[in-house]
């Protein structure tokens, strides 16, 4: 009777900390959503309004004229497409070969690893500067007005190298063992073993890749001349700054109402445009975070 009443009294003060251990959480998480819902609000406000009343959840005037100005040109939709197709096609080949990289460096499998593994570091501590690598990707790689400018400078990673080199080299060298004992090859432990195991490793390197990926706007504005070929990120840079500049001639002593433009809420639109996609891939990758970390609390 008294293990009986002991168990519904420790049942009952379960509950009591899971209520209050999700109720934190769920005031954490509306604490984290309140500035994205104000960001997204405040980009359906009207420019006026938002420069004389500041940022309210409920603005007393709405206006879509910084979504009409982001998506009225035509641009922002073609461009949602190519920069969609550069960061899914340059993540996948980045995220290969700095994989295939990094197993070669790991273990003892090769010989001169250490030379190797110097000179990759090396590229992380001095670098050529912008003159040379325009140089190199203009006049010796010849990409310019090439969508592979977005995607081969950009094939491998470094950083990302050694971080899947340290993530290889956990790996139990028992089962590697057994692996090449049974006949397996290089490329078999790689791909059928290697990989598999390393899968938390590889989408947080890939997320950072895609990040990466998706915000580039510096390569458009240096190889680029073919408008069709401009990523999202730069047409947003670019409008955004036509738009601050109309904004300035528009106060620097022009007759009232000759500029009108919604400069602030574009930025608030821009955010909200660009950060979308990158928010809804998160949910897609979770599991191999968790998995990550189920794998890193086991010893033994």
């Amino acid at each position: 009777m008294g293990t009986s009443v002991q168990y519904k009294k420790g049942r009952a003060s379960d509950k009591i900390v899971t209520v209050v251990f999700y109720a934190f959480a769920a005031g954490f998480a509306a604490v984290c959503l309140y500035p994205f819902l104000q960001v997204l609000v405040s980009s359906f406000a009207d420019e006026v309004t938002l420069t004389r009343e500041g940022y309210r959840l409920i603005p007393s005037k709405w206006s879509a004229d910084a979504w009409k100005t982001l998506f009225g040109s035509g641009e922002i939709g073609f461009a949602y497409l190519l920069t969609a197709g550069v960061t899914a096609a340059g993540t996948a080949l980045c995220v290969v070969v700095t994989a295939m990289a990094a197993y070669a460096l790991s273990g003892k499998k090769l010989k001169y690893r250490n030379f190797f593994n110097f000179i990759y570091y090396l590229t992380m501590l001095f670098s050529g500067g912008l003159i040379p690598y325009y140089i190199l990707v203009s006049n010796y790689l010849r990409l310019s007005n090439n969508l592979l400018v977005y995607v081969i400078p950009f094939a491998f990673n470094v950083w990302n190298m050694f971080l899947l080199r340290n993530f290889f080299n956990d790996i139990p060298e028992s089962i590697l063992e057994s692996a090449r004992l049974d006949g397996a090859g290089e490329f078999t432990t790689a791909f059928r073993i290697v990989i598999p195991l390393s899968l938390p490793a590889l989408a947080t390197i890939g997320l950072f890749t895609a990040l990466s990926f998706w915000n580039e706007w510096m390569t458009s504005l240096l190889f680029i001349d073919n408008s069709r070929y401009y990523t999202l990120q730069y047409i947003i840079v670019r409008m955004v700054n036509n738009v601050s500049a109309a904004g300035n001639l528009g106060q620097s002593g022009l007759p009232a109402g000759v500029v009108s433009v919604p400069a602030n809420t574009l930025r608030l639109a821009t955010a909200i445009a660009t950060i979308g996609p990158i928010v809804l891939l998160y949910p897609f990758l979770q599991k191999y975070f968790v998995a990550g970390l189920r794998v890193g609390g086991v010893k033994g």
